[in-house]
């Protein structure tokens, strides 16, 4: 497709551009790009003594002490968040590149994306020593942490060029879109587990059709053992398929409306 054409002849460009968009984000400030892992890591603690120490959270049916089944869902949520929400405004934060002909605007939501994977590589390494701290060694299962990353990677490639061709048209979009990751958070069990709606079948199921139900799940499946992703292949192949159709049709309606993006940023 000419879209993955555009983006595998731009390579270089998209590592540089990544690189400077990640630096650029805290620059001037004075602790620079430690404010990239400390809001995070502000975050899980604030989440672990509300439920564990406020709601008195049980230990997982896992085994897992709850600091450590928090961290293994809630990781990879904040990666899909971030990069989204990125890659959402980056049409609007790089107008002036927008607007020059010969720059290839494509590779600009990619970008975003690269630049939310350092610091998700950053907490992959931080989730992994806080396993070994808490004497928790890592299953085999982590092997297919990489997996897990590029179906997630993949997943907001897709959304991203729908969200982005939209938001030059409808700037609170974009506002719209942090809602719905809100909700989506709740929806998706990260701070709660599933087991409690075990009785209700239907609402289990209903709750599968979330996408990143799949890859919360394959971390958690990573990092405390579990199953490999080969094991769940109705799910694996229903994700698959709303990866590809989410990505048709963001391609189809960012080539649609890419044309009159100059006009309206």
């Amino acid at each position: 497709m000419k879209l993955l054409k555009t983006l595998f002849s731009s390579l270089g460009l998209i590592k540089k551009l990544s690189f400077n968009d990640f630096k650029a984000r805290f620059s001037g400030s004075y602790f620079g790009i430690l404010w990239a892992f400390v809001q995070p890591i502000v975050t899980i603690l604030i989440y672990v003594f509300v439920f564990q120490v406020g709601f008195r959270a049980a230990p997982t049916d896992s085994g897992y002490p709850y600091v450590l089944w928090l961290i293994a869902g809630i990781v990879p949520w904040f990666f899909f968040s971030e990069a989204l929400l990125s890659a959402t405004n980056c049409l609007v934060e790089y107008s002036y590149l927008v607007k020059k002909v010969v720059f290839k605007i494509e590779v600009l939501p990619v970008v975003k994306i690269l630049s939310a994977l350092f610091v998700h590589l950053f907490f992959i390494v931080f989730a992994v020593v806080i396993y070994f701290a808490n004497g928790y060694t890592l299953p085999l299962h982590f092997l297919q942490i990489p997996y897990y990353m590029i179906a997630c990677i993949c997943l907001v490639f897709a959304l991203s060029y729908l969200t982005a061709s939209i938001v030059p048209f409808f700037r609170d979009f974009a506002q719209i879109v942090n809602i719905l990751l809100q909700i989506g958070m709740w929806m998706c069990p990260i701070m709660w587990n599933e087991s409690l709606i075990a009785s209700n079948p239907m609402l289990l199921t209903v709750l599968k059709f979330n996408p990143m139900y799949y890859i919360v799940s394959g971390y958690r499946s990573s990092l405390m053992g579990g199953s490999w992703f080969w094991q769940n292949p109705r799910l694996t192949i229903y994700y698959w398929a709303v990866v590809v159709v989410l990505f048709f049709i963001g391609q189809r309606v960012y080539g649609k409306l890419k044309v009159h993006f100059s006009d309206v940023l």
